[in-house]
């Protein structure tokens, strides 16, 4: 692995990857954000998001400016990342009955329909977008990756905390780091 590999917090929506930058910022890792998306109802301590992440499949070009700092990249997008691009994973994992809790409320809250598709066939697209991620990252010799639980993450995070550290290699403030685990966000649970 690269002395500055580019470090990816990468799940499904609303899976966690935003309390995970959230806590590797806290950690004392630079984080690539634009804030361009604000805190919300949703994600009161913010997304995180580095905008020009969601055009990976355009726009290579910003992924230099991303070695050794931690960018938050969706899970459909990380095939688009080229080879030459030394990566640490960081994939949120989370009950898949919560997320789609947290997916239909916030659909709810920006007044758009939430029953066009069925959970169990959401369900069943996410388990099978899964299963071809995971099989892929698997295959790429330039990525390592930590599988991450959001809710072991709220119930053991020092536990979580340390295989962080021990998984990226560096000095991060794990007290910090375990202040940011903040359970009354934890609103959708199943």
């Amino acid at each position: 692995m690269a002395e500055d590999p580019i470090i990816i917090v990468s799940g499904l929506p609303r899976s966690g990857t935003s309390m995970m930058m959230k806590m590797l910022e806290a950690g004392g890792l630079d984080i690539l954000t634009d804030n361009i998306r604000t805190a919300d109802e949703d994600n009161p301590k913010g997304y995180y998001e580095f905008e020009k992440a969601k055009e990976l499949d355009k726009d290579r070009s910003w992924l230099d400016q991303a070695k050794g700092k931690v960018v938050k990249i969706i899970s459909a997008l990380l095939s688009k990342i080229p080879q030459e691009n030394s990566c640490k994973i960081i994939f949120m994992r989370r009950k898949m009955s919560e997320i789609l809790a947290s997916q239909k409320e916030m659909l709810i809250r920006r007044g758009e329909p939430t029953d066009t598709v069925s959970d169990e066939k959401i369900s069943q697209n996410f388990f099978a977008h899964l299963r071809k991620v995971e099989v892929w990252l698997e295959q790429q010799p330039n990525f390592d990756i930590l599988y991450i639980n959001y809710n072991d993450v709220l119930k053991n995070p020092l536990a979580n905390i340390e295989r962080i550290r021990g998984f990226l290699g560096n000095g991060l403030d794990t007290k910090s780091m375990s202040g940011v685990v903040d359970k009354a966000l934890y609103r959708q649970r199943k």
